[in-house]
């Protein structure tokens, strides 16, 4: 068992920091606000290995993106950084309809906050969504699924993946489902993963393959 004295609490020279902002999601380096430092602790601990120092230190941060310029708090300590709102994971929701892509964005956020049954819920919706813009029918999500061959070119395998998704889905809604053992973070990420690959198949692919060969020289005449 850890002991530790009272720690000792001073300003630091406050450094920036290397992350992606949670708000607008584009990656860069934080630097502190002008004239607030840093708390840092440095505390004496002992462990069965012998005496040595924890240090952890406080901050706030400024997102450099001047179209977005928020704030987030940040704590690190020996195992790394931490911030507040959590970083998240990354997601281009160019082409993607505004439901669908809300939708996607909220299940992010529920990851980022360690609501990951939230999380698959929100993934599962994303898929409806899918389905409701797609004019994929069915009388259930399983069925509108498979809808979606005739009413998009998904590749087979994506479109497993979108039925494992709905199986995952129903699992974070339902206590007597028992598909996967548990819904926890790498569920959650993968889930997010796919989802994903899916839309970029469904809505994005077509946008870059027309930019492209927006590139190519034109015939002579």
């Amino acid at each position: 068992m850890r002991q530790t004295n009272i720690p000792s609490v001073a300003p630091a020279n406050a450094m920036p920091i290397s992350i992606r902002c949670p708000f607008c999601r584009h990656m860069g380096s934080f630097f502190p606000i002008h004239g607030v430092a840093d708390v840092r602790e440095n505390t004496q601990v002992q462990s069965a290995n012998g005496h040595g120092l924890y240090a952890r230190a406080y901050g706030i941060r400024r997102c450099p993106n001047e179209s977005c310029n928020r704030l987030v708090l940040f704590e690190g300590d020996n195992n790394g950084n931490r911030i507040y709102p959590p970083e998240g994971l990354d997601f281009d929701n160019t082409n993607i309809p505004q439901e669908i892509a809300a939708s996607l964005e909220e299940a992010l956020k529920c990851h980022g906050a360690g609501c990951y049954r939230a999380s698959a819920l929100l993934v599962r919706r994303t898929l409806e969504e899918l389905c409701a813009d797609k004019n994929a029918t069915g009388d259930n999500l399983k069925k509108r699924i498979e809808a979606l061959k005739s009413a998009a070119i998904i590749p087979p395998g994506l479109l497993e993946a979108a039925d494992e998704l709905r199986v995952l889905g129903n699992d974070a809604a339902h206590i007597e489902a028992k598909d996967y053992d548990a819904i926890g973070p790498k569920e959650s990420e993968i889930a997010i993963e796919l989802t994903k690959e899916l839309l970029k198949a469904v809505y994005q692919y077509d946008d870059l393959v027309a930019k492209l060969k927006a590139f190519k020289k034109q015939p002579s005449p």
